[in-house]
């Protein structure tokens, strides 16, 4: 068998993987996501301190605590989110993706979407169901970047802030990742 093949049978063997995998009984609660979310956003205010500035301007952040991202040739990304407006939690999303294409490996991270006018966080409302790259205009803000964002800067409808990185695998993205309101349990 050529090695090509191998390793595409390789990758699909892990997408099958992934995707056969069930997900836990004990899905995350309200409570578990609004407790882990405030800790992300604290957690990523103490690691770039301007972004507390951006969560001042912004309507609304969307924080994904922990999403998990693994994959071999073929990935996938998941994980359970909440809704911050000011900082009362106020609703509930998941993000996934799948991805083809050089990588390997397993990641776990951090995302903060900072919607800063109503008319981002309306299409997020009613969207059912959000393909990141298609409606709001989305900003991915590394750290460097973030360093110099300013109010006089801020121009775009998302800005997205990935921190907390863990684990081997290169590139962290949103494109092509669906945002989806979900209803977890008290």
């Amino acid at each position: 068998m050529k090695a090509g093949r191998r390793i595409l049978l390789l990758g699909a063997a892990s997408l099958a993987g992934v995707s056969i995998v069930p997900r836990p009984a004990h899905a995350a609660s309200r409570a578990e996501l609004n407790g882990a979310g405030a800790q992300a956003l604290q957690t990523l205010y103490s690691q770039q301190p301007q972004m507390r500035n951006l969560a001042d301007k912004a309507v609304a952040v969307l924080v994904f605590p922990k999403i998990v991202k693994a994959g071999f040739i073929v990935g996938a990304q998941t994980g359970d989110g909440v809704l911050f407006l000011g900082s009362t939690p106020d609703d509930y999303y998941n993000i996934s993706s799948a991805s083809y294409g050089l990588q390997a490996g397993v990641q776990s991270f951090s995302y903060a979407l900072f919607f800063m006018n109503e008319a981002a966080l309306q299409y997020l409302d009613q969207s059912g169901g959000w393909s990141v790259g298609s409606g709001p205009t989305v900003v991915v803000l590394n750290q460097g970047t973030a360093a110099s964002v300013t109010s006089t800067t801020l121009t775009q409808d998302v800005y997205a802030v990935p921190f907390g990185q863990q684990g081997l695998m290169a590139g962290i993205g949103l494109e092509g990742s669906k945002i989806t309101q979900i209803n977890p349990g008290p």
